[in-house]
């Protein structure tokens, strides 16, 4: 194939992924209405009071549609949380807030407010239909008096900034939230049905959205650690320091660490599922599909390399499968951010990729987020080929220089090796593969 088809045959195996994805999809496999109730994964519930849906992500939309679909006016009323931007239907009965994503903003502080307000006026008979997905954390920042919301912004500035995992950032962000950490679901006293969108590597119910209504595994100690172990203990606020320093004391209440039955959670789309259909389209492609792991992690350009290996493996020894062949992998890579260039976890993969193939023939390497926005672009991620570098090279760049600058967006745009999907109102992690041709 040329190179031209080998893209081809990627963006749709790229689409393959994002249709399994789909949240509407996800909420119809899980959700039944069923005479004046509804059943979950199964189970059944009859509101004897209140029905409230709160959606609350990148996905919302989409889940609050099928949601809406499903169950109509049993839903009495309800709020849509989602990244400022985003299009959303209206619907009666629900309110429709946007929010600061990654970064949190006095939207997204207004719209906690309002999630908050709908929690604590539950009745025992009432039920609470949360539906989340990625980018809920920052969607939704209460800060735990007496911090303010300035300081919840500069405390996930930095840790956006210093290669901090989702989950280490999770982690803190919980210890600093009067909503999350299990703490929404210690407000009422009604019951909170969670049905999640994935995000996270590993599908921990705790660290999607920081799980507002699970209970919370992690500790002040281990927010603490986090910090330290990217030495921001002195850079945070003061005021984040010295709550963080009285929950380790003992001063400040944990996280919830057990809540009642009545709270019960689910995973309804995950990477997992997102690869599977991918790997099938890429079966259909003439590319058998292997899935290498779903818990990719690590610095982006470290992965990067990985995945050149693996495909330099399977080209010359067969290994850990012969040619032609589609390897994935899919998880959340990081960035220490050093340059002040454009870029993203998944175009820094795809640069790197492509310095350790340059002059290899027969195969590609694609990565994207499957949100379709990787870092501060607007591009989902990027290719990378044996033609990548010497095609930058020509435009006058400098792919090394490009990667430690974290301005791969500029020369992947040069290139051509951009993948836009726009924004896909779904997120179940990135994706990355490489097709390797039989030579």
């Amino acid at each position: 194939m040329s190179l031209a088809e080998l893209k081809q045959v990627s963006l749709r195996v790229v689409a393959a992924a994002l249709s399994a994805a789909d949240p509407g999809a996800a909420v119809r496999r899980s959700l039944v209405a069923a005479g004046q109730g509804f059943t979950v994964c199964g189970r059944e519930y009859r509101p004897g009071g209140i029905l409230t849906l709160a959606a609350v992500g990148k996905a919302a939309s989409g889940m609050a549609d099928a949601a809406i679909e499903i169950l109509g006016s049993r839903v009495s009323r309800g709020i849509v949380v989602l990244p400022q931007g985003y299009p959303c239907t209206r619907h009666r009965g629900l309110e429709v807030l946007e929010a600061g994503h990654p970064v949190p903003n006095e939207g997204g502080r207004a719209a906690a407010g309002r999630v908050w307000d709908l929690a604590a006026q539950m009745q025992e008979s009432d039920i609470l239909l949360l539906l989340l997905s990625g980018g809920g954390s920052s969607l939704l920042p209460l800060p735990y008096p007496p911090l303010s919301l300035d300081d919840k912004i500069e405390c996930t500035n930095l840790l956006l900034r210093s290669g901090a995992s989702i989950r280490e950032i999770n982690t803190v962000r919980k210890h600093l939230s009067a909503i999350k950490g299990g703490r929404l679901a210690a407000r009422t006293r009604g019951t909170i049905i969670t049905l999640a969108i994935s995000d996270v590597v590993g599908d921990q119910l705790g660290f999607i959205s920081s799980g507002p209504a699970v209970p919370d595994p992690t500790t002040f100690a281990d927010a603490a650690g986090v910090l330290a172990r990217y030495d921001l203990l002195e850079s945070v606020p003061a005021a984040v320091r010295s709550l963080i320093e009285e929950g380790v004391a003992g001063r400040v209440p944990e996280t919830p660490k057990a809540l009642p039955g009545r709270f019960t959670a689910e995973v309804i789309a995950s990477s997992g599922i997102a690869v599977e259909a991918a790997a099938e389209e890429a079966q259909r492609q003439g590319f058998p599909g292997i899935v290498l792991t779903t818990f990719l992690e690590g610095e982006a350009r470290e992965a990067g390399r990985l995945m050149a290996s693996v495909a330099r493996e399977v080209q010359l020894h067969g290994r850990p499968a012969a040619p032609p062949v589609c390897i994935f992998a899919a998880g959340e890579t990081t960035v220490t951010v050093k340059g002040s260039g454009k870029g993203g976890r998944n175009q820094e993969i795809a640069l790197a990729a492509g310095i350790e193939l340059s002059g290899e023939a027969g195969l590609i390497l694609a990565s994207f987020a499957t949100d379709g926005r990787d870092g501060n672009t607007d591009a989902a991620g990027g290719f990378a080929s044996g033609e990548t570098v010497a095609a930058g090279r020509r435009k006058g760049l400098d792919p090394r220089a490009c990667l430690a600058a974290n301005n791969t967006h500029a020369f992947l745009s040069a290139t051509g090796d951009l993948i836009v999907t726009g924004p896909t109102g779904t997120n179940v992690n990135d994706i990355t593969f490489v097709l390797v041709e039989n030579r």
